[in-house]
């Protein structure tokens, strides 16, 4: 192993590999360190039609805290997870509470409210979770919030799928916070 390992060093070097490697830029999205995240990473994805659609984010959790009205503001852009911003990925276009939405990859914010919440999608897919700039918003729409049985972590569900629609729900705390994702007849 170690003659083929030193053979093959010679070939890596000159091809400029661990050059690149060493190189490579470091982001605001990567990860300082590699120990593991209070708010750990998930994601979903739903096939609706012949659309993908995928939901990427950071879990937080509640730990006995108030969250919406309190550590999450009511009326207050919100990042919609933790660490970099949630996103969406659509695979065609679609409409979402009725409203078109181009096939692409959004960062995923909301209004949260008592009784109403705004659900954005932001052209910047890949930024962290709190640079939003309401000028890239790609679209928004109010949906109305219920209750649910108490989910400790941050969750995001596909519920009620058809051939032509499907409703994502995001699920924290007592919350539920539904938005109907519809895509076009084949």
């Amino acid at each position: 192993m170690t003659k083929t390992l030193s053979r093959l060093l010679p070939l890596l070097l000159s091809a400029g590999f661990l050059g690149f490697v060493a190189a490579a830029p470091a982001t605001a999205q990567e990860r300082g360190n590699e120990e593991p995240r209070t708010s750990p990473n998930a994601a979903v994805s739903q096939t609706i039609g012949t659309t993908e659609v995928r939901i990427t984010y950071g879990r937080p959790q509640v730990n006995g805290r108030t969250i919406f009205g309190d550590l999450v503001p009511y009326d207050e852009v919100w990042r919609t997870g933790a660490n970099e911003a949630t996103t969406v990925s659509v695979s065609s276009d679609v409409t979402v509470e009725g409203e078109p939405l181009s096939a692409g990859t959004y960062s995923l914010y909301t209004v949260p409210g008592p009784d109403s919440w705004t659900i954005i999608f932001n052209d910047v897919a890949n930024q962290w979770g709190t640079q939003y700039n309401q000028g890239e918003d790609a679209l928004r729409v109010d949906v109305s919030p219920g209750s649910a049985p108490q989910h400790e972590m941050m969750t995001f569900v596909f519920e009620e799928v058809t051939d032509t629609s499907g409703t994502c729900v995001l699920y924290w705390a007592d919350a539920r916070v539904p938005f109907e994702i519809q895509v076009a007849e084949n």
